[in-house]
């Protein structure tokens, strides 16, 4: 089962989708919590796999700076921001804080769904229209003389490290998968960072989509 905490200022909204998870055979919603200091006792008490994530909660801390304290302290833990906006400012911001991806409150459920189970195997997830801009993004500055790709000048064991950081998995996961020492995981890390000229974990994300290391939403 998929141990989910949901996370929204709205008791409404937090109702519906207990119902609707609820009704999934492979899903379970383990707690509910309505601004983000709340969140992370829930999460702190319970050890979900997901967090379904709002971020607008006017009413104490909100959803990138809880999104930045879980996953701080709890880097197992995915969280998947659930938001009304549409904006690449609250995509690239959610990601760089450790989501594993965003998705829309109005998307469908079945894509809800698709999303979920993702990030709690550890893969990142994006909109369609969120994918299609990173993309967008990445030609443009291919058109506009961007760096040249340097995959090539990376170890094998780089571009292992570089896969599982794209995914979401946190240092001591990738230590433990690799039977090397987070010491090593960070060099590798760094070293990939040096060579790719990435300075963020968005950029990083959007380069491995675009060497196909991890899936495409569609």
């Amino acid at each position: 089962m998929i141990r989910i905490i949901i996370v929204d200022d709205h008791a409404v909204v937090r109702s519906g989708l207990k119902m609707l998870l609820n009704a999934q055979k492979d899903m379970e919603v383990i707690g509910e919590a309505s601004e983000g200091d709340e969140a992370y006792q829930q999460v702190e008490d319970k050890a979900p796999q997901v967090v379904l994530m709002d971020l607008s909660m006017p009413h104490g801390k909100d959803g990138l700076s809880a999104t930045s304290e879980i996953k701080k302290h709890f880097p197992d833990t995915h969280i998947l921001i659930l938001t009304m906006h549409d904006d690449e400012e609250y995509l690239f911001r959610g990601i760089e804080l450790g989501a594993s991806g965003c998705i829309l409150k109005n998307a469908p459920h079945e894509e809800l769904m698709k999303a979920i189970r993702q990030v709690s195997q550890g893969d990142a997830y994006l909109y369609p229209s969120a994918t299609k801009r990173l993309m967008e993004d990445y030609m443009n500055k291919i058109k506009q003389g961007g760096q040249v790709d340097s995959y090539r000048s990376l170890t094998d064991r780089e571009r292992e490290v570089l896969a599982l950081v794209a995914k979401g998995y946190a240092n001591k996961d990738i230590a433990e998968k690799l039977i090397i020492s987070v010491k090593t995981v960070e060099a590798h890390k760094a070293r990939v960072m040096e060579k790719l000229q990435l300075k963020t974990r968005p950029e990083l994300v959007e380069y491995a989509w675009k060497k196909g290391l991890i899936g495409y939403t569609r």
